[in-house]
């Protein structure tokens, strides 16, 4: 039975997107799991990282991506089948790594976040669209082991359509000041979510991104979130730590075509610690 994980924050470059595509491809490559990647997030980051660009507009223009799942309802004749929008073997990893498939973005999902926005209410009691992702995927989701679903830096419609699809809830987090501040309002948000919809998505954890060993605002702040875990409610914050690194950024690029994990991440920290957090995260969903 497949475990769906949302990677949420509602501030963007904290590494959610880099995170995401590293542990999909530990899980499947390390673990031999099933993993799907759905790209919720209008910036279409993973998918650009994860599939041929040319692919990737190929689909697009015949509505097999998942800006289409979210624009059906306003057209009369319905276009979006998610088996037809699933990308097989995604990665640049040694031309594709089996067992690791993609749900892509959509390139207009931008200017269709700010119409959804307008069109569905914020309070999500009763509201049906929150649910387009779920009816959608509902006979597609067994297949796997593992989602995660890549959330935009939001919690509007969007992201809460991730939350109804899914068990838990990771949030990625640079140790700085300003973004830990907002980590009381997505658990808030998240919990809301949770009365209004009858939802049982839990908070996994926190995992602390772009840490700097000789910035002290980082490692004071490190040590608070995981003193004050329990009590704000987002469970623990992980033991792994992921260290600011341009070549892991660098490594998601596409047009490289690495033909190992070790190929795609030849410095050993970040490596290790996409190895040690992959292990983390699966012995805390219980896989």
């Amino acid at each position: 039975m497949a475990v769906t994980i949302s990677l949420i924050n509602m501030k963007g470059g904290v590494g959610k997107t880099t995170l995401v595509i590293a542990l999909a491809e530990f899980m499947a490559i390390e673990h031999g799991l099933k993993v799907l990647v759905i790209d919720l997030d209008p910036q279409s980051n993973a998918t650009a990282c994860l599939m041929d660009l040319k692919e990737w507009k190929r689909r697009n223009m015949r509505g097999q991506t998942i800006m289409r799942l979210f624009l059906d309802p306003f057209k009369q004749w319905p276009v979006f089948s998610p088996r037809e929008a699933l990308v097989r073997n995604a990665s640049n990893i040694g031309g594709g790594v089996d067992g690791l498939d993609l749900m892509p973005s959509g390139q207009e999902l931008m200017d269709l976040q700010d119409s959804l926005l307008t069109a569905f209410p914020d309070d999500c009691e009763g509201d049906t669209s929150l649910y387009l992702l779920r009816d959608a995927m509902h006979d597609i989701l067994p297949d796997y082991d593992i989602v995660l679903v890549d959330c935009p830096p939001s919690l509007g419609i969007i992201t809460q359509n991730g939350l109804a699809v899914s068990d838990c809830c990771l949030i990625p987090v640079i140790p700085e000041t300003m973004s830990i501040n907002g980590i009381p309002q997505i658990i808030t948000r998240v919990n809301r979510f949770k009365r209004l919809t009858g939802s049982l998505v839990q908070p996994l954890g926190v995992v602390a991104t772009r840490y700097r060993e000789q910035n002290s605002e980082h490692s004071v702040n490190l040590m608070e979130m995981r003193a004050g875990a329990k009590v704000k409610g987002y469970g623990h914050v992980f033991e792994t730590v992921i260290h600011e690194s341009s070549g892991a950024a660098n490594a998601v690029e596409y047009r490289r075509k690495p033909v190992s994990l070790r190929d795609k991440y030849p410095s050993p920290r970040p490596f290790n610690e996409y190895r040690q957090l992959t292990t983390e995260v699966l012995h805390c969903v219980g896989k």
